[in-house]
């Protein structure tokens, strides 16, 4: 199936590893140039240059901390240097950290809002005008299963990926008359390096083995085991594509099965 991506370009935020760095391998195997972003600069020019290697597509990479607007600028400001436009957002960020409601300061709220929700509207507000001028867009959140199902433990994610699904859907009715498409994609428990770090803050709070905790995950999923990465990204590839063209507002689980609503 030809997804139609040859020739566009995607910005793929916090891309040197996990599922952005996934999602960004399977635009480039499309054809789709690539502007990739991470905290970490020397992480970050390996996935760069492994990509490049892999594919032959033109990929740069911008150290950013995508909770500070200076740096969301200058990721797009570099972008749209190289590459002269950006068809494709694809928002992405590190968990907040774990904690129950006591827990958590003033200062981790304002944290996480930053790092969750801010960023993805701050990312929005810079690439819309040039895909409402070219009349053709794709922008694609990665949120978690939280937004749809509370998590344990997971007070900040819980309520801020909850935001962002309704910033997504309220903007996707805004743009759709342009050709743009806006939707959210929601990774359940998966091989990542988040998911590793999540069951060894569990453990230790429970005093057991991360692999009890990872035990327990799989024995919730209808499918007994965790996710993989690129079982993730072939959905991110396709909702980005020409072929989902009709398809917005939409926040679409890729879970195993974990979520128990009907909806």
């Amino acid at each position: 199936m030809d997804l139609g991506l040859t020739g566009k370009t995607a910005l793929v935020a916090a891309s040197s590893q996990g599922l952005g760095m996934a999602v960004a391998e399977e635009l480039a195997s499309e054809g789709a140039s690539l502007i990739l972003c991470a905290r970490g600069e020397e992480a970050l020019s390996a996935a760069c240059r492994s990509i490049r290697d892999r594919t032959g597509v033109d990929v740069i990479g911008v150290p950013a901390d995508m909770t500070v607007p200076a740096d969301i600028l200058r990721v797009f400001e570099q972008g749209f240097e190289r590459f002269g436009r950006i068809d494709i957002l694809i928002t992405n960020s590190g968990g907040p950290p774990a904690g129950t409601f006591d827990k958590l300061s003033s200062e981790q709220w304002n944290q996480a809002a930053a790092g969750v929700l801010m960023n993805v509207v701050e990312m929005c507000r810079l690439c819309l005008p040039g895909m409402k001028t070219r009349g053709w867009g794709r922008i694609l959140n990665i949120t978690s299963i939280a937004a749809k199902q509370p998590v344990e433990n997971l007070m900040l994610s819980n309520s801020l990926r909850a935001a962002v699904t309704g910033f997504a859907k309220s903007l996707a009715n805004e743009v759709a008359s342009f050709g743009i498409t806006v939707n959210n994609i929601l990774p359940g428990y998966t091989a990542t390096e988040r998911v590793v770090q999540l069951a060894e803050t569990l453990a230790e709070r429970e005093g057991v083995e991360p692999s009890a905790i990872r035990s327990r995950w799989e024995s919730e999923i209808p499918m007994q085991r965790l996710g993989r990465p690129e079982e993730f990204a072939a959905l991110a590839a396709f909702l980005v594509s020409e072929r989902a063209s009709y398809i917005t507002g939409s926040s679409i689980a890729v879970d195993g099965g974990w979520i128990r609503s009907i909806v």
